[in-house]
């Protein structure tokens, strides 16, 4: 039986699936990944332990599966930034993850001088630290690696350009049109790396990827990593393979991932679309995995605030206890939590915002908490879906959710309950490494398009049981605590 192996490289852990045809998992594995935060903003991963982790991770896979992949699709955390030499394969500096804030004051320098409205029209993006581009200005700002980038010796490259070059012995230096389109240095208009770009940001040309398409065969792995070659043939960012994982193909199909952030597309077509309420506009992919367009808005911190109750305050022991905590409370007794350690993203574009805590009596426990925390991921995602919703003017009719979150049932009757939009949930909801493996199954004839690879899963409804007075009360009680959290940015920036 045809099998494809799938490798996620995310934020905070790495995993591994080895899917049959029929779309069954037959082996998986996972890693967990540590971050690193130098300084209050800053957020860094080892690139090292990053192909390392993922590298073992996949071995791990294959042995529980026992069969032997066609392909092998790779999907990653967007926008972190790796800076390598070409020749020894070795990062000249640490990863800077896309959480990371450190090069907010560039980006209010440079929406000062008015260059946001031109880098929106090229890129869909905005100016904020959360892209690769000033990233990357930051890591050249030493004069000996801009001298090494501009002769060719260094390589940039997100963490699938990383992956792909380690496992092929530097031969390959790629990224796709996903990875790509969020760089702040790519033309949506023209699917290219931009002249214009390149010189707003002082990167020289000769650091690039080539940029390669989502599905087909670019490279196979050294026979030395897993034993013997597999052709790397499925590259995606991680929203943009889950969006083609859950089937959302074409206009109008949305999906939301709760992982360490929660990120919900809209899929817009052959033709990008673009937002007045603060979404982005990014590439995506087509039922073949062709170039394709849709709108994103994210939201920075969704189970990283999870992680925070569990490491950060010690009042929860895993994750998977947190249904039954909410569930043990009527409410949050008027707590609203809302987790902007790393600022707001769309429609607010806030990097001063910091996370707050409201409504706290004398009464408030750490289920209340932990509830809050639930219900936050659940009314940020909510927030962006009524700004895709402003733009096009027609809610999408159901939303598909994944990611670790996802299997929350009690989270996500109450997201179902906020939209007022049904939700539906593939059994297996790690939709992000199957669309990296999908991508690469259908480019070795494995599945036909993204319709053949998502016929055979299985999915359950949620369907809104909430009253829209009710719906209206608890929304409103947030957006009152979102503005005292925008207050507090105010009042915290440098000139303030």
């Amino acid at each position: 039986m045809p099998c494809v192996l799938a490798l996620d490289s995310g934020t905070t852990g790495a995993t591994a699936l080895v899917i049959r045809d029929d779309a069954v998992v037959s082996g998986r594995a996972t890693n967990e990944l540590p971050q690193s935060f130098p300084q209050p903003g800053w957020v860094e991963h080892d690139p090292e332990q990053i192909y390392q982790r993922m590298v073992t991770t996949a071995k791990a896979a294959l042995a529980a599966s026992g069969q032997w992949p066609v392909a092998l699709g790779i999907t990653n955390q967007r926008e972190t930034t790796v800076l390598w030499d070409r020749k020894t394969l070795r990062a000249v500096a640490p990863a800077i993850v896309w959480q990371d804030r450190r090069t907010a004051d560039r980006c209010r320098e440079l929406r000062s001088e008015g260059r946001n409205e031109r880098v929106h029209a090229l890129t869909g993006l905005v100016l904020d630290p959360y892209f690769s581009a000033t990233k990357l200005e930051w890591l050249l700002r030493d004069s000996a690696l801009r001298r090494r980038a501009e002769s060719g010796e260094l390589a940039f490259g997100t963490v699938d350009s990383w992956l792909i070059a380690r496992l092929t012995g530097g031969r390959v230096h790629v990224t796709d049109h996903t990875n790509a389109s969020r760089t702040l240095l790519y033309s949506l208009e023209r699917r290219a790396f931009d002249t214009e770009l390149l010189q707003l940001f002082n990167v020289p040309a000769a650091v690039l990827p080539d940029i390669v398409p989502s599905s087909g065969v670019v490279a196979e792995s050294d026979a030395g990593v897993f034993g013997r070659p597999i052709p790397i043939a499925g590259i995606a960012g991680d929203q943009q393979a889950a969006l083609f994982g859950q089937g959302c193909v074409r206009p109008g199909a949305a999906k939301n991932t709760y992982g360490t952030g929660a990120f919900l597309l809209s899929h817009t077509g052959s033709r990008p679309a673009w937002s007045s309420h603060g979404l982005l506009t990014t590439a995506a992919c087509g039922p073949r995995g062709e170039p394709a367009f849709a709108l994103e808005g994210s939201v920075l911190v969704a189970g990283a605030a999870i992680q925070w109750l569990r490491d950060g305050l010690g009042i929860i022991v895993s994750a998977s206890e947190c249904e039954a905590i909410a569930r043990s409370v009527s409410d949050t007794g008027g707590v609203y939590f809302v987790p902007a350690f790393a600022g707001l993203g769309p429609p607010h574009w806030e990097p001063e915002a910091r996370g707050t805590i409201t409504g706290l009596t004398r009464g408030s426990t750490r289920a209340h908490l932990v509830r809050a925390t639930l219900e936050a991921m659940a009314y940020s995602s909510a927030d962006l879906l009524e700004s895709m919703i402003q733009d096009s003017g027609a809610a999408p009719p159901v939303l598909r959710v994944d990611g670790g979150a996802a299997a929350n049932d009690w989270m996500i009757q109450f997201q179902a309950d906020l939209l007022g939009v049904p939700v539906e949930r593939p059994e297996n909801i790690e939709s992000t490494a199957m669309g990296a493996g999908g991508l690469a199954g259908v480019a070795l004839g494995v599945w036909q398009d993204a319709d053949a690879f998502v016929a055979a899963r299985r999915f359950r409804r949620f369907e809104p049981v909430m009253g829209a007075e009710e719906r209206q009360r608890l929304r409103a009680g947030w957006r009152r605590a979102v503005d005292a959290v925008l207050s507090w940015a105010q009042w915290s920036r440098p000139e303030g």
